[in-house]
């Protein structure tokens, strides 16, 4: 597939990483000479330094017989006129589009992106992304990392593993013994020193392991149990940010049907005056998220959470300890860098949101081969979750579970027949129409497009 990535940033350089990595004939486009530089020195792409909405630039970078262009500069307007040209002068077929402001994307201007107008295919939204994905983790407070999957019937949740985890020292393969009816499936362990794999049988879980495990939606709370963490309610939040992705949080936690009582800390008066504005039962105040004195006047100490979501990274840690510290139980943070990551154990930040890897997540969702529904980054782009449905012409359709040769670092997590959910056993046969989620290592995920990829002459 050919493919060229408007945009060497983060989220470019990172898409750029994974296809070049498939051994896709990938082009990078950016106005930045040194940014197209250390993509073209650390990756095997090819780079063109240059603005991606003038034509003569995309042309340079092979738009005339490429499959696919990714906008994802920083600029709004200028991903939206690099689709507009690439459709109407270069015709590629496939054009995926990068949109932060929140005008673009009401969906009472959803007509603005069909074929005869703006001709974009997907939209993929940062902000909207990371709200939903802070939301998530408020969820679930003790998991690390959470991501939903079947239409919400399966969860995947990051856990980590403390000291009085009952399962602790115990063989996976012993697990489905002791809890003969928990539909639950370890797909993933991180062991101290970051060692990320997928566990045998026979492997054993130890204190300081993060693990990623696949669970029905009605065994969450049990699942979480045996793992050692308790789960209830959250009815009060305080959310440290109120731009964009604050704004989002908050007005999604007002229309749950489980009230949350919510309060929003920002920083900018006119940012703040904004979000009052679109709110209607949350409490915004005026001031510094860092600020002792305002984090008590908020109620930190009774609060369930804390969601810093600020556009700054050490603001985000920073206010995260601070509500801990107040006796806040749970602290969330939104880190752009993911070199900061090893910092959040440390610092006990129970968990935090990477906007790179959820915008990441988003687009592979809209280049993977065969039927693929949604992709999930995990870590920094260590493994993905993939779930895609099973076709005719896959080469494993028809075949035993157990018969398959599944690489080592991949592991099913769930399987949907129809509409019911199966915890994945060695005689369950995979068949047409099936629907998998499974976890694979980075260095794994292109045999197993291989065995979910259709032949050419499905079409």
């Amino acid at each position: 597939m050919k493919v060229i990535i408007c945009g060497a940033g983060q989220v470019g350089w990172q898409i750029a990483r994974h296809l070049s990595g498939e051994n896709n004939d990938v082009t990078v486009v950016d106005n930045n000479p040194e940014l197209v530089r250390r993509a073209t020195d650390t990756l095997d792409v090819q780079g063109i330094a240059g603005f991606a909405s003038y034509p003569e630039v995309l042309d340079r970078a092979g738009a005339r017989d490429a499959d696919m262009v990714i906008a994802a500069t920083y600029s709004d307007e200028v991903n939206m006129v690099t689709c507009q040209v690439a459709h109407s002068v270069f015709a590629v077929p496939r054009k995926i589009a990068r949109l932060r402001s929140r005008s673009y994307l009401n969906v009472v201007y959803s007509d603005l992106y069909r074929r005869d107008h703006m001709p974009i295919d997907v939209v993929i939204s940062p902000e909207l992304e990371v709200a939903e994905a802070a939301l998530k983790r408020f969820s679930a407070p003790r998991a690390f990392d959470t991501e939903m999957f079947f239409d919400g019937k399966v969860q995947m949740l990051g856990i980590r593993i403390d000291e009085d985890c009952p399962v602790v020292n115990t063989p996976l393969r012993q697990l489905t013994d002791l809890f003969s009816t928990l539909r639950a499936v370890v797909v993933g362990v991180r062991r101290r020193g970051g060692r990320l794999f997928a566990p045998d049988p026979g492997d054993q879980l130890f204190v300081g392991d993060e693990i990623y495990v696949f669970t029905f939606a009605e065994d969450v709370g049990r699942t979480m149990e045996v793992f050692g963490k308790t789960q209830r309610q959250q009815d009060r939040a305080i959310i440290i940010g109120g731009g964009n992705v604050g704004l989002m949080v908050a007005q999604r936690l007002e229309k749950q049907a489980h009230r949350v009582r919510t309060k929003v800390i920002e920083r900018d008066r006119k940012t703040a005056e904004i979000a009052a504005e679109a709110l209607e039962r949350t409490i915004v105040l005026n001031g510094d998220g860092l600020d002792g004195a305002l984090l008590a006047e908020a109620g930190v100490e009774r609060a369930d959470a804390v969601l810093a979501v600020t556009d700054d990274d050490k603001t985000n840690m920073l206010a995260s300890v601070r509500a801990k510290s107040s006796g806040c139980p749970l602290a969330i943070a939104l880190i752009n860098d993911p070199t900061l990551s090893p910092l959040m154990q440390p610092l006990d930040i129970d968990a935090f949101i990477n906007p790179r890897a959820t915008t990441v997540s988003s687009i592979l969702r809209h280049i993977r081969h065969g039927r693929v529904k949604s992709v999930y980054s995990v870590g920094d782009a260590e493994a993905e979750i993939i779930e895609a449905e099973v076709l005719s012409t896959s080469p494993i359709a028809g075949q035993l579970l157990r018969d398959i040769d599944f690489p080592e670092g991949v592991l099913i997590g769930a399987i949907l027949k129809g509409k019911e959910v199966h915890k994945p056993r060695g005689g369950i046969r995979i068949e047409e129409g099936d629907v998998i989620a499974l976890f694979s290592l980075a260095a794994d995920v292109p045999e197993v497009e291989r065995l979910l990829q259709v032949s050419i002459d499905f079409f």
